[in-house]
């Protein structure tokens, strides 16, 4: 059963409801159950924000590609590119087939062949699709390949495959040539599909031209969630290609096969998927923080900062998939995607720990237009501790690495590693230091900031299995309070494993998952204990602080 509350334009506190008053603070309260603006609620930076600033989940999910450029790729679409441009961003393609691959691919060659009429691989490119893809190919006419709760296909518009989630691309062409039909179809009657209903799936359809996506889906996410991580997949292409590249690519071949190019970065697409079954950073479309001391971790982004270059635009500490320190240059923003696929990218090749990797990265909602150079190490082998210092220079390896060499000497005087290799061993904190009984998990995000913290997920959802249901349970909420037709502020839900609790606001959104023998009133009041408790702890859960060059 499930209790819905529409949105209402104020509400009392001393009753025991969840919302603020009409009275909207402008600064930072010691209580912060109390009407909260946004700016002001727990986790709110005090300094100004690191990322682009997204009030909403809607803001995360526009059309909008937020590229630096004037104009957006829809605006340029037809027009050449530079051919000084598109030679640059060739030779930086070139790089990253190296990286990915092992092997140049050169994509002058790759299109003239295309031109060419040429269509057997040569052999250097026939060994990296066959040896290189690192797909396990199922069968796609048995049982097992139709019992996955989610498939994920890419095609482009001339309906040729470019991936696929589960089994071989190839033995799926027809069925993406049905999907590339039906898209058609409706669009020669001046509509267009976004997803189809039935028997318990969800048929999801995203088209970013050149390419289309789709997903088939069997879970508790809603036709926008769905279409939300169709986009990360488009926008993880972008990272590979830029749009620039994808565009010229189709503009001289319509039905050119995109996994010529692409062969390789199969499993970083793989790990992208996998990451958003399981990371709710990509369904609350913001970053999360290890937890470390405020001091730390100053003294970790003051280091940074001093350890610069004129060529650095970010520089980036990471642990795991959780945000340690980032240091911008003023006035230029990162968009969370492009932080996710940057985690994706570190997440997904263990080659990262061999040495310093500088790698061509194009960061789509950034600049999808052209590459940025990313320097990529880790500190220590034994500390789970990765720098990225992205540069706008390809030939600046030697200068972005003394960089890294910089900010460990600087480390090391102020003494903070042996507090780093502490936080790492304690990578999440647990719900019990909360201190509410009925508190099971929670999450909690702050839409100025753009970060948000949750605890470790412990019992009873010690299984996979369970982690996935309550995920799920997270999604459904989610999918409630963001529903386009009838957004909800406040939902209470009562299952028979567990009790959950939404409250959205326009600083702040909340999570929470209780025993089910705990009442609503209870719920409540436990809320207003948690937001003390995040208030109190959020200096070593957020980055309050963030530094510029």
């Amino acid at each position: 059963m499930a209790a819905d509350v529409h949105k209402k334009k104020s509400w009392e506190v001393p009753n025991g409801s969840l919302a603020p008053g009409d009275g909207q603070h402008t600064e930072r309260s010691e209580s912060p159950t109390p009407g909260l603006a946004q700016g002001t609620e727990p986790g709110a930076g005090q300094e100004g924000a690191m990322f682009v600033h997204t009030r909403s989940y809607e803001d995360l999910t526009s059309p909008e590609d937020g590229a630096a450029a004037a104009r957006s790729p829809e605006e340029r679409r037809g027009e050449p590119a530079e051919p000084s441009s598109m030679e640059q961003i060739s030779k930086d393609f070139s790089e990253l087939s190296t990286q990915l691959t092992g092997m140049a691919l050169d994509l002058d060659e790759e299109m003239r062949a295309g031109k060419e009429g040429k269509l057997e691989p040569s052999p250097q490119t026939a060994r990296r699709d066959s040896v290189l893809s690192g797909k396990e190919e199922e069968d796609v006419t048995m049982d097992a390949w139709r019992s996955h709760r989610k498939h994920v296909f890419v095609l482009s518009e001339a309906g040729k495959p470019v991936y696929s989630r589960y089994g071989s691309e190839e033995a799926l062409s027809s069925t993406m040539g049905v999907m590339m039909a039906l898209v058609s179809f409706l669009e020669a009657e001046k509509n267009a599909i976004r997803s189809i209903h039935a028997d318990g799936y969800k048929v999801v359809f995203v088209r970013r031209s050149p390419l289309v996506l789709v997903a088939v889906a069997r879970t508790r996410q809603s036709e926008q969630e769905i279409a939300h991580e169709l986009l990360y997949i488009y926008y993880q292409i972008l990272s590979l290609l830029t749009w620039t590249q994808l565009n010229h690519i189709f503009q001289q071949k319509q039905n050119y096969d995109l996994r010529r190019l692409l062969a390789g970065s199969e499993r970083i697409t793989d790990n992208l998927l996998d990451l958003m079954a399981h990371d709710p950073s990509f369904l609350m479309g913001a970053v999360r923080c290890l937890p470390l001391a405020a001091s730390v971790r100053d003294a970790v982004s003051s280091s940074l900062q001093q350890a610069k270059a004129k060529s650095l635009v970010f520089s980036i500490l990471l642990s795991g998939n959780q945000l340690v320190s980032l240091v911008r240059k003023k006035d230029q923003f990162l968009h969370p995607i492009d932080l996710h696929l940057l985690f994706n990218l570190i997440s997904s090749s263990s080659s990262f720990r061999e040495g310093e990797a500088w790698t061509p990265i194009c960061l789509p909602k950034f600049n999808s237009s052209g590459f940025f150079h990313a320097h990529i190490s880790y500190l220590e082998q034994e500390m789970d501790l990765c720098l990225l210092l992205v540069s706008t220079d390809r030939e600046d390896f030697f200068t972005v690495s003394d960089c890294k060499r910089r900010f460990q000497e600087r480390l090391r005087r102020r003494g903070v590693q042996h507090a780093l290799h502490e936080a790492l061993r304690t990578p999440f904190y647990s719900v019990a230091q909360v201190g509410i009984p009925d508190l099971r998990h929670f999450i909690y995000k702050s839409k100025s900031s753009g970060l948000f913290t949750s605890p470790e997920i412990e019992a009873p959802y010690v299984q996979e299995e369970e982690k996935e249901r309550l995920l799920g349970l997270y999604q459904y909420l989610h999918s409630r309070a963001h529903n386009s037709s009838r957004p909800l502020k406040n939902i209470y839900f009562t299952g028979p494993r567990e009790n959950l609790l939404a409250w959205v606001t326009n600083a702040f959104e909340l999570y929470v998952c209780y025993s089910p023998l705990g009442t609503k009133a209870g719920a409540i009041n436990a809320v207003n204990k948690l937001m003390k408790w995040i208030r109190k702890e959020e200096d070593r859960l957020f980055i309050l602080t963030p530094q510029t060059y």
